[in-house]
């Protein structure tokens, strides 16, 4: 079940725990295992996502084990390219900044739904990343 999902029940839980409940120190002690609940609920669906990460980076197929660090690699050679830029801009303005216009109008073709699963995937790289290197992992 997606966490929007669970979110709903959850808020729906709530209305009825303050129908069923009117005393109010059972509607709160409800209240209470019912947010407990959410939380876990929350932490196992983050517990699957992080295991997924996980068993990519640990695959031993290539494309699957190396796709998101390639990606940074690509995004590395893009920051150094910005070396040579500087120095075509004192030697050819106007060629540097046609270069620049070119790249700009291509990275904003780029739709934002795309952008924001990179965001989500690399963010969930690195975290998976860092809790396997605290578990003690390479």
């Amino acid at each position: 079940m997606d966490p929007i999902t669970l979110s709903g029940l959850f808020a729906i839980g709530g209305k009825l725990i303050d129908k069923l409940f009117p005393d109010p120190a059972q509607r709160e002690q409800a209240k209470a295992e019912l947010v407990r609940l959410e939380q876990a609920g929350e932490l196992d669906a983050m517990k699957i996502q992080l295991s997924a990460i996980i068993a990519e980076a640990q695959s031993a197929d290539p494309w699957t084990s190396r796709a998101r660090p390639s990606f940074l690699y690509v995004v590395y050679i893009l920051l150094l390219w910005s070396i040579p830029m500087g120095v075509l801009t004192v030697f050819a303005p106007e060629r540097a900044a046609a270069f620049t216009i070119g790249f700009k109008a291509w990275m904003e073709s780029i739709p934002e739904p795309v952008l924001a699963l990179f965001g989500t995937v690399m963010t969930g790289y690195v975290l998976g990343r860092s809790w396997e290197k605290v578990r003690g992992g390479k």
